[in-house]
């Protein structure tokens, strides 16, 4: 965990951030769901969203000597307080299910979605009015009750999150049918792109939507959001493996 942690670039390319806005988004809002899981497990809520957990889970725990000085020298270079905390969670928070996997709660591992996040494209920070800025996109972390009902995102896979991301104004669609199929409308600077998400694992052209938003209604379309969106191509890829 140290090790992808380093690899990570803080403050990235503003392009490179930009075309991987969808997945980022998708990624913290699935940390904070699972934030909000541990902190009710811990009753840690004043703590939420971005905390050392391992701290609740076993005040006691500590990292051996050396993984403890490289963290401690890592964490000199990590932008934001926050930041650091959750760092350091997900380090120690790996080293206690590494030595003692029995003694954590069964809960969706905390930190991966937030790992990941990192990964594709660096830091957040906090706005003025409490907000979140993913850069190219604000977001409201709302509250831990809040995002308890959040529908899970557990496809964390990088050919998933790949697919998340596009450029300009997206729209996703299921189409019925003996396996759901994925589209979606993307319009970059007033021109339209249809593409269906094809069994080759990739966006393709499309003639499947129809001219209007009218006409999408009518011929029985069910609109997605990202989340559900995001679970078809999951199970495009299961299928694809197998």
């Amino acid at each position: 965990m140290l090790n992808r942690l380093r690899a990570v670039e803080w403050v990235g390319d503003w392009d490179h951030v930009l075309a991987r806005v969808m997945s980022r988004r998708v990624l913290m809002r699935e940390y904070l769901r699972r934030a909000a899981l541990w902190a009710q497990e811990y009753s840690a809520e004043s703590a939420w969203p971005f905390f050392d957990v391992s701290e609740y889970v076993d005040p006691g725990f500590r990292l051996s000597p050396e993984t403890a000085a490289e963290l401690d020298a890592y964490l000199g270079r990590v932008p934001g307080s926050e930041i650091r905390e959750t760092c350091a969670g997900a380090v120690r928070l790996a080293e206690m299910r590494e030595q003692n996997p029995a003694a954590l709660p069964d809960l969706p591992d905390l930190y991966e979605p937030l790992v990941l996040f990192y990964e594709r494209g660096g830091e957040f920070v906090r706005d003025n009015a409490g907000g979140l800025d993913l850069t190219g996109v604000s977001f409201r972390p709302g509250t831990p009750q809040g995002n308890l009902s959040t529908p899970p995102f557990r496809a964390l896979n990088e050919t998933v999150l790949d697919a998340l991301d596009a450029r300009g104004r997206v729209s996703y669609y299921a189409v019925d049918g003996p396996q759901a199929l994925l589209v979606r409308r993307r319009v970059v600077r007033g021109e339209r792109h249809d593409e269906l998400f094809g069994p080759d694992l990739r966006w393709e052209p499309t003639d499947r939507l129809p001219e209007t938003e009218e006409a999408i209604k009518g011929a029985g379309l069910v609109p997605l959001d990202e989340i559900a969106a995001a679970e078809l191509i999951g199970d495009a890829v299961d299928r694809a493996s197998r």
